[in-house]
């Protein structure tokens, strides 16, 4: 049975830092795709970022790049989120997600996904 579980979410002052954890079990190699999503209050839920299996190759939203880091610890079977100069508009549910049809943007080509974890910034 797949496992992820994400933590370090918070609430945090604007310009901020906040690392994100997702523990990832029971995936049966560690050649998987992970990716970040976010589901802001009202809104659909959106690409963040994403890691290749070797932690190589890496994908950012643009709204992120240059304050976000992935990256990942395969003997760990965990992947990070490493999020500077946090903004107001970074608030929402961060998920997740691990799925082996290549570094993706989409949803669907992940096949699981974590819970989530709450990540409150304020102004």
């Amino acid at each position: 049975q797949v496992q992820l579980v994400e933590s370090g979410g918070g609430l945090v002052q604007a310009g901020g830092s906040l690392r994100l954890s997702c523990a990832a079990s029971g995936l049966t190699s560690s050649t998987y795709t992970m990716g970040w999503f976010r589901r802001a209050p009202g809104k659909e839920r959106e690409f963040v970022a994403a890691i290749n299996w070797s932690g190589a190759s890496t994908d950012y939203t643009d709204s992120v790049k240059g304050r976000f880091t992935i990256s990942r610890d395969n003997a760990k079977n965990t992947v990070y989120l490493q999020m500077n100069s946090l903004k107001p508009e970074d608030t929402a549910v961060y998920y997740c997600a691990a799925g082996n049809r290549g570094k993706s943007r989409f949803s669907p080509a992940y096949d699981y996904w974590g819970q989530g974890t709450q990540v409150t910034v304020s102004s």
